[in-house]
């Protein structure tokens, strides 16, 4: 069984392949390669809004097939909540991402403030972190120097550091967060939908499942492509938690079926 490390190496080889192949190698952007930073921006976007996009539209299927709801009520309610719940998915990450922001921006703002009117204080943290990373004597007082000469980096240093904010460099910004989620959210959501969708499918319930089911393995495994995690072991696990919201979708359709 391959090691971590072995999978890191296999994956930068083939990295450098790739580039070396373009004619566009060098060492700067084989490493952004390797990290995959364009792509890696959306990534929780990009599968988080799949992930409850065939969840949530598959428990309504599943719900609706457990109440023994005709096809076209299947499809008006799922294409319903599809939209519905994609257009709150996508606003609700942008809204997220622009609390995050302005957050962050407030607390610059802060960090400004307190280097102006509170200098010393302000070296004394940054001495204080130089000195847990070991620095001492003369090369301790140049690196604090060197920090404190320049406020936009001495606050970049406090943000980082004393408040634990790391800045993204992602020009995207909020909106972009909000529409790869609910681009995400609705095209992963529509596949359960498919098999009631087209004309004379036989049972539909039937082939919904199987289509969520290797929905809900691909997009765990997508997860695989920019994390340590095997492809297989992501994909189950998506699965899983699918299959079991699902399970539980169908279950109360059954029940309520019986009641009313």
């Amino acid at each position: 069984m391959d090691s971590h490390d072995d999978r890191l190496r296999r994956l930068y080889d083939d990295k450098k392949r790739a580039l070396e192949a373009q004619g566009s190698y060098t060492l700067k952007r084989l490493e952004d390669a390797f990290h995959q930073r364009a792509t890696g921006t959306y990534l929780k976007d990009l599968v988080f809004g799949a992930n409850d996009g065939i969840v949530t539209t598959f428990a309504v299927v599943a719900a609706a097939a457990g109440a023994g709801l005709e096809a076209f009520v299947v499809i008006i309610l799922g294409v319903a909540n599809l939209l519905a719940d994609g257009l709150s998915m996508g606003l609700g990450n942008f809204l997220g991402e622009k609390s995050d922001e302005a957050y962050n921006r407030g607390q610059r703002q802060k960090e400004y403030w307190e280097i102006k009117h509170f200098p010393e204080i302000e070296r004394n943290e940054v001495r204080a972190v130089f000195k847990k990373w070991g620095f001492s004597g003369q090369l301790l007082e140049q690196a604090i120097h060197q920090v404190v000469a320049d406020p936009d980096r001495w606050v970049d240093f406090m943000m980082r550091e004393e408040l634990g904010i790391v800045e993204s460099e992602d020009s995207g910004g909020a909106a972009k967060h909000g529409v790869a989620m609910f681009f995400a959210f609705v095209i992963a959501g529509f596949i359960p939908l498919i098999a009631y969708v087209l004309p004379n499918v036989p049972s539909p319930f039937l082939v919904s499942t199987v289509l969520a089911g290797l929905t809900f393995c691909a997009v765990g495994s997508l997860r695989a492509k920019f994390t340590p995690t095997r492809w297989w072991v992501a994909g189950l696990e998506v699965l899983l938690i699918g299959g079991i919201a699902s399970a539980v979708a169908y279950g109360i359709g059954r029940v309520l079926e019986r009641i009313v």
